[in-house]
């Protein structure tokens, strides 16, 4: 299931909240502009990404073509705060992806980086890990918020 666009900011606590339009520094246009930063470094059209501030936030790209090891497949990054970027496949639009590797490393790695896992994945590389790693969790304070209100491309 891919998760879908909304507002909304994120509290200190780590929850996310409401918040006004035109709030450019919050940590949910943070998120957008940080996953929309990605679709473009992978030459993704505007309307195959969602980014959902949660609780937990999530993010989905639609990934043009497929994978080597998956051709009838399509092909779908999605991303979570706790466990980062993973890449994952489904038979219909209509069915949840199921993930194949999550990628580790950094929560929210630079969009270049994002784009190199996908290069590797689509040259029939196996990068990542086939186990989920959680990278943090979900109302742990930590520096994620912060990273994402100041997000710029």
């Amino acid at each position: 299931m891919a998760p879908e666009s909304g507002s909304g900011s994120w509290s200190e606590s780590g929850s996310w909240s409401e918040f006004g339009a035109g709030a450019e520094d919050t940590p949910t246009r943070g998120l957008q502009r940080y996953v929309r930063a990605v679709a473009v470094e992978l030459g993704l059209a505007a309307e195959c990404w969602r980014a959902n501030p949660g609780p937990p936030a999530t993010a989905c790209l639609e990934v043009d073509g497929n994978l080597p090891s998956f051709p009838d497949r399509d092909f779908a990054l999605l991303w979570d705060e706790e466990y980062g970027w993973a890449a994952a496949v489904r038979a219909r639009p209509a069915e949840p992806p199921v993930v194949i590797t999550y990628r580790g490393g950094d929560v929210l790695p630079p969009a270049p980086e994002v784009a190199a896992y996908v290069a590797a994945l689509r040259r029939g590389d196996h990068p990542g890990d086939p186990r989920p790693i959680r990278l943090r969790a979900y109302g742990t304070p930590d520096d994620l918020t912060d990273r994402l209100r100041a997000y710029r491309p």
